[in-house]
């Protein structure tokens, strides 16, 4: 097997970390390194210059109205270049705030709206007097089996593209359409966080076998031992999700 360095970018640390969005990075750092590949993550602030050519992964993480009208007003000088990136491939795994970003926009309470990306067809808005959505929340996905975690956003978000997953327990994009997250061509947005990946080590694979190809290694990767996390996440659904199917297939 190619053992070359895959380079993850840690876009906006310093203002999207809202969700312990670090424990992705760790988690996707030691599969990673526990099947022998070099890693190096970079670190990308809004002082920075992203190099999207040079990244194989990049992650977007959650933060506040403030935080992602920062974000959002920095990367639109980089909009053209990150949505042709994505066209032709690049991984991005974006999470609450990081996957609003991605949208049109996201209209606050009092009509104003920040600015997104406007990669994806979609678009994100709170409703006056709604109720924000919190909790823990499970969703059955095509390649991940059960993707579970916890959620907690203001926001409603309607799209056009393929979901994530179906909504097992909890609320999802919109607290109404049954679906939660977005699936486009090798993007993962979501409302879960807690942060998701430590939780669904199953997920953490399909991410990191998609950006593995991405960057030109097309062998499969080893399979670990996931006993441990295969019994928590069972016994967390057991007390917390009874209603939900707690079989957890192996990758």
């Amino acid at each position: 097997m190619n053992r070359r360095t895959l380079h993850i970018a840690h876009l906006f640390p310093d203002l999207l970390n809202l969700y312990a969005d670090r424990g992705n990075i760790l988690t996707l750092t030691q599969r990673l390194r526990w099947r022998g590949f070099s890693v190096e993550v970079h670190e990308v602030t809004h002082r920075d210059v992203p190099r999207l050519s040079a990244y194989d992964l990049i992650l977007l993480g959650g933060g506040s109205d403030r935080e992602q009208g920062i974000v959002a007003e920095y990367l639109k000088g980089y909009k053209a270049e990150l949505k042709a990136a994505i066209e032709d491939g690049l991984p991005v795994l974006a999470i609450c705030g990081g996957y609003q970003l991605l949208g049109a926009y996201y209209q606050l309470p009092n009509g104003e709206k920040l600015p997104g990306l406007d990669i994806l067809n979609m678009y994100t808005s709170a409703g006056v007097g709604l109720p924000r959505l919190i909790g823990n929340v499970a969703i059955e996905t095509p390649d991940a089996g059960i993707v579970m975690g916890f959620e907690n956003h203001g926001g409603r978000t309607v799209h056009e593209h393929e979901p994530l997953g179906k909504v097992l327990h909890g609320h999802g994009n919109d607290g109404a359409s049954g679906f939660e997250g977005v699936r486009y061509h090798n993007v993962w947005g979501t409302y879960i966080h807690g942060p998701l990946l430590p939780k669904n080590p199953r997920l953490a694979d399909v991410v990191l076998t998609t950006a593995l190809q991405y960057a030109g290694v097309k062998e499969p990767l080893e399979p670990l031992d996931d006993e441990l996390e295969n019994q928590a996440r069972q016994a967390f659904l057991k007390l917390r999700m009874p209603e939900v199917e707690t079989s957890v297939p192996s990758l």
